[in-house]
């Protein structure tokens, strides 16, 4: 088994990612950061979004788990106080592979594509963002405010939550729309409610994007010199490796 260890970088996780490495080599795994198999990410919910982000064009090879050294994340099976379960588990155990879709932004002027596991954003701070919002090419509303946020079932409990979006169970595969800070008035008309909608959608958003930021995930990239993209589900996966059972509902009772 070829390995790769990415942590968050504060010395509490590094002393637990060379435990870990440590151990791995002990049971004659190979570790490797240019190809491996698995990842084993140990931070927080940022720490693996960076890893993913950090292998975007060897998704179908890798598999990923997560060790949080500090209270469990979402993406993370096991905390740093069961590093010894964690270990026996890596040794002795097959892990279930479960996979999960990215979403796909394309910049067609720009000829240029970004790749999304919690969600994407455009917005903006200092101006107000008029968006017009094509379903399936299909005209859906035209809304004003701070901008728009499009979500996984993942990202369900990032931003979007924040925006008082639905949080989605898991196994339902779907993407989510939420204005950011709509305006409402006689003038500006629009849903103003999320919109969870079948994952084979295609959403297109026009404007003028000018003052405006795009945000994926943890990232951000320049759209001011555009004005319009797409966004789907794309055929990008993330792969998690499961070699033990902890339900969702126990991660979502760690939001509150």
């Amino acid at each position: 088994m070829r390995f790769g260890i990415i942590d968050r970088g504060d010395v509490n996780s590094k002393e637990v990612s060379k435990r870990i490495k440590d151990a791995c080599i002990e049971h004659e795994w190979e570790f490797s950061m240019q190809n491996p198999d698995l990842i084993i990410s140990v931070g927080g919910d940022g720490t693996m979004l960076r890893s993913i982000h950090a292998y975007i064009n060897q998704l179908d090879q890798i598999s990923f788990v997560g060790v949080h050294t500090g209270t469990l994340g979402f993406f993370t099976d096991y905390t740093q106080s069961e590093i010894n379960l964690f270990l026996n588990d890596l040794f002795t155990r097959k892990p279930k592979i479960e996979a999960f879709p990215m979403l796909e932004i394309d910049l067609p002027e720009k000829e240029e594509k970004f790749y999304a596991f919690n969600e994407v954003r455009i917005e903006t701070i200092g101006k107000t963002l008029s968006l017009d919002v094509y379903i399936d090419n299909e005209f859906f509303e035209n809304t004003t405010g701070s901008g728009l946020c499009i979500s996984t079932q993942f990202g369900s409990t990032a931003v979007n939550r924040a925006l008082a979006g639905a949080v989605v169970d898991s196994g339902i595969q779907v993407m989510q729309l939420c204005e950011i800070m709509p305006i409402a008035h006689n003038n500006h008309h629009s849903l103003r409610n999320p919109y969870i909608m079948r994952q084979d959608r295609k959403i297109r958003i026009k404007g003028d994007f000018t003052y405006a930021k795009g945000c994926y995930d943890h990232l951000t990239y320049d759209i001011h010199d555009t004005n319009e993209l797409y966004v789907r589900t794309s055929e990008k996966k993330v792969r998690f490796a499961r070699y033990r059972t902890y339900s969702y509902l126990r991660r979502l009772k760690n939001l509150y």
